[in-house]
């Protein structure tokens, strides 16, 4: 599919920027008092004059949420940025030193191990949520993808453990890792890795893209972001989101609009390669595939991490790379936030569905994060994909839509609250209930604890995705593909 661009100054795309920058809390109460639709104007930038007038009058609420979410995100930035360091220092800290017994040992006998950020040993606060690393059925990875539920749940748990092992530093050994450029950020922050099966002749490659780091407000920030772009033929696009794989600059639309262009690259842009994470993703995959001619590929990522997995193969169709996506295997993604609206949907499915379902989104009961941004009336984002939904007994269904998919409704509120009572219940008795590698740690309870009063945030935790693709075993054996 090519993608035209007329001679307007846009490109003959549209977009909408949403600027907390351009307003203050005055202006927010005035909106949120008066009606909201001259307030929505000054927070927002548009290609056209009609499009920011009919936004201004239909989406007036979602701007003002979006704009009160991001400033609120942006006053504990820093606070949440040093909290962060702290948080992963003292843990470390812990760790490298054989817990606090082993930390007060070592201070006497003055053998404290000092951790060291970047290195091998150095473990993110997801890796502490969560530490296994070892594959659940390793031995059924042979068996072809579709041959048996087995096999497609040992897939699904590879590709969980990848989501996850994305959160940790560059020092690990995969077959490439990259900190890609994001435009919204303004700095190399988008981390992912990947890696083969074997050295020679591999099977498979997988493509692991890093998702929202628990103390990084410029993650959560784009969660929260309702800025778009609208590209002809495709639909609307999170704008947030294709910045992070270095696609677009809200401060420049020709960037973005050379960004589309069939056989587009850094050098149409005058971007670096190495700076950039979708260019350098799809140039080393192609030499990859190249390489071991029989190998096909997977993406996978958790969280804003989701988000960039099913953008990366959206944007390959856009550049034409058809013998690339024909040695697609899937896409895998764990608690994934909304990338587009209902046209974007459409297209993707035509590509992913056929022969077979390659798109996969998993769900696990009251998450916050797949129900944004927002989707009503007025908020036009929407999934699109096989949900693969998980209920807190980690019972499994497939469903069109993930249940509660707003979030804050009041008809789910009690629900959400008594799975949370019910998920630190449980995570007490995990080790006993189901084996040692159940057994949640103290930071993964805390976690837990905070779930009674955010439920839909302690429910984002990579441990419930783990648990289940590893415990969801009834689901599992009734999928068809």
């Amino acid at each position: 599919m090519a993608t035209e661009f007329d001679d307007s100054p846009t490109g003959g795309f549209r977009y909408l920027i949403v600027r907390p920058e351009n307003g203050g809390i005055a202006d927010l109460v005035r909106g949120l008092v008066r009606g909201g639709e001259a307030t929505a104007v000054k927070f927002v930038e548009s290609s056209d004059e009609d499009l920011l007038g009919a936004v201004a009058v239909d989406h007036r609420w979602v701007i003002l949420v979006s704009v009160i979410a991001c400033k609120i995100i942006a006053v504990f930035g820093k606070p949440m940025e040093w909290t962060g360091c702290l948080v992963e220092f003292l843990l470390n800290l812990f760790s490298q030193n054989g817990s606090l017994l082993g930390l007060l040992y070592n201070l006497l006998h003055g053998k404290v191990v000092i951790p060291q950020r970047g290195s091998e040993t150095f473990i993110s606060t997801i890796g502490h949520l969560d530490g296994r690393i070892d594959l659940y059925k390793r031995d059924d990875l042979v068996k072809e993808v579709g041959d048996s539920a087995s096999g497609e749940q040992a897939l699904m748990d590879l590709c969980i453990i990848a989501a996850k092992l994305a959160y940790e530093n560059a020092n690990m050994h995969f077959v490439d890792f990259y900190n890609g450029w994001n435009d919204f950020q303004k700095q190399c922050s988008t981390q992912v890795f990947i890696l083969c099966d074997k050295p020679k002749d591999a099977n498979l490659i997988l493509i692991s893209f890093r998702g929202t780091e628990p103390f990084d407000a410029d993650d959560w920030s784009t969660d929260f972001d309702y800025s778009w772009y609208e590209i002809p033929k495709l639909g609307k696009v999170h704008m947030g989101f294709l910045e992070a794989l270095g696609l677009g600059d809200r401060a420049n639309a020709a960037t973005f609009q050379a960004h589309l262009q069939v056989n587009a690259g850094p050098a149409s842009t005058g971007r670096m390669l190495e700076r950039t994470a979708y260019y350098a993703v799809r140039n080393k995959l192609k030499s990859l595939l190249m390489e071991h001619k029989k190998a096909k590929f997977i993406v996978t990522g958790h969280s804003l991490g989701g988000a960039l997995a099913i953008l990366f193969p959206t944007v390959l169709l856009l550049h034409e790379e058809k013998e690339v996506m024909q040695r697609l295997l899937g896409v895998y993604t764990f608690g994934q936030p909304r990338v587009g609206n209902q046209q974007l949907g459409k297209f993707m499915e035509a590509q992913l569905d056929h022969p077979i379902p390659k798109y996969f989104r998993v769900v696990y009961c009251n998450d916050l994060v797949p129900r944004l941004p927002y989707d009503d009336n007025t908020f036009l984002y929407k999934h699109f994909g096989v949900c693969l939904y998980y209920d807190s007994w980690y019972i499994g269904q497939k469903v069109d839509e993930e249940p509660n998919r707003n979030y804050f409704g009041s008809r789910y509120l009690i629900t959400e609250y008594l799975n949370a009572v019910w998920e630190l219940m449980r995570s007490l008795t995990m080790g006993y209930m189901q084996g040692p590698e159940y057994k949640e740690g103290w930071l993964s309870i805390f976690l837990r604890v905070i779930g009674l009063a955010l439920p839909g945030v302690s429910a984002h935790s990579p441990t419930n995705y783990v648990n289940s693709v590893r415990l969801g075993k009834e689901y599992i054996s009734g999928m068809s593909f």
